[in-house]
């Protein structure tokens, strides 16, 4: 693998600023905001953000790459897929809780819902993702589907896969910063508070994550090398079998036609030996 160093480096930094940006957001709204809770107050949405940042982004970012980590290159193909589905599995329920907990609180306190972009977005998001989720599963993780379909489908898959990350970023910057709006009026968010510094902060920190990501998962010397198609190998085999039975049935006519040079000049000793005999009668 080319450039391993660096791909270990970039994987190192990306680690810590996907585990940091879920720490920031429990710091967020444990110290900011009062806490978590399930009874319909602002305590519930808390876990909208949360469970946004944790699963819609760290761990959908880490389903990401996990086909390009060098010592998953041995594990079987169908192994990683798990892996991979799984992942996003896992995404996607953190990521329907957060919007159960966003639609619940509204509910509870009389709020009305979807009027804002971030709203917009983010619920097209997370239905976008869920058919994501189930296209690569019932095409790539089931053996149901053709060759050709996939080879199809895969590329769609990949594009809209890199680009709901991004929008699950996009979003998540938009939810801070119209969180923060709402939230801070004394003092107010344009007199950098504390808290509005903080979100600041953990907002680039979703940034730098998405940017490293998409830095590690467009190096195409980093891409999974491709697994021989068993089809070339059964070719192959064929194509041997078939030489070595060529081979095979060279050999024995060979063989026959040895057999038969031994048989013709043991005749001809006969003959040759009886022809002897009679001249020397002849003689005597």
């Amino acid at each position: 693998m080319e450039s391993y160093r660096g791909f270990l480096a970039l994987l190192v930094s990306a680690l810590p600023v996907g585990f940091l940006s879920v720490l920031f957001t429990l710091i967020w709204v444990l110290h900011y905001r009062e806490g978590l809770g399930w009874d319909g107050s602002s305590l519930e949405f808390n876990w909208h953000p949360v469970l946004a940042v944790t699963g819609f982004i760290f761990i959908q970012g880490i389903a990401i790459i996990v086909y390009r980590l060098p010592w998953t290159w041995k594990c079987s193909k169908f192994l990683m897929k798990s892996i991979h589905a799984g992942l996003n599995g896992v995404a996607t329920i953190l990521a329907v809780i957060a919007l159960v907990a966003v639609f619940d609180f509204h509910n509870a306190q009389s709020i009305p819902n979807m009027y804002s972009l971030h709203s917009w977005v983010g619920l097209a998001a997370v239905i976008c993702y869920v058919l994501q989720l189930f296209t690569g599963f019932f095409i790539f993780l089931l053996p149901w589907a053709p060759p050709s379909l996939r080879e199809f489908i895969m590329p769609i898959h990949v594009y809209f896969g890199l680009f709901l990350f991004g929008t699950t970023i996009a979003t998540a910057l938009m939810g801070v910063t119209e969180k923060l709006i709402f939230v801070l009026k004394d003092p107010a968010y344009h007199s950098f508070p504390p808290e509005g510094v903080f979100v600041n902060t953990l907002g680039l920190l979703i940034l730098l994550f998405g940017a490293l990501i998409f830095w590690i998962v467009s190096r195409p010397q980093w891409k999974r090398p491709k697994e021989p198609d068993s089809t070339l190998l059964k070719s192959n085999c064929d194509t041997t079998e078939r030489m070595e039975g060529d081979v095979a049935i060279s050999s024995g006519n060979n063989t026959d036609r040895s057999d038969s040079e031994l048989n013709n000049e043991g005749a001809t000793r006969k003959r040759n030996s009886g022809l002897d005999d009679v001249g020397q009668r002849s003689t005597m």
